[in-house]
């Protein structure tokens, strides 16, 4: 029996940002298209990581090529 690569489906990259409730911190995760995850549970972090991130630009790989 061959060793089959993981694959993982129905997660995709992007920025999501949400609370539960008027007043409740902001909470932002972000998944990279090479996989890398951030995230941030400060309304200060939240606006820093969404002005950070760039859809479909990975930061992490050489150069930071496109993904």
């Amino acid at each position: 029996m061959s060793e089959q690569p993981t694959l993982v489906s129905g997660i995709t990259p992007g920025l999501t940002i949400r609370a539960e409730d008027y007043g409740d911190n902001p909470i932002a995760d972000w998944l990279c298209a090479c996989g890398h995850h951030e995230r941030t549970t400060t309304a200060r972090g939240v606006q820093l990581l969404a002005a950070r991130v760039r859809v479909g630009h990975c930061p992490h790989g050489p150069k930071g090529a496109a993904a």
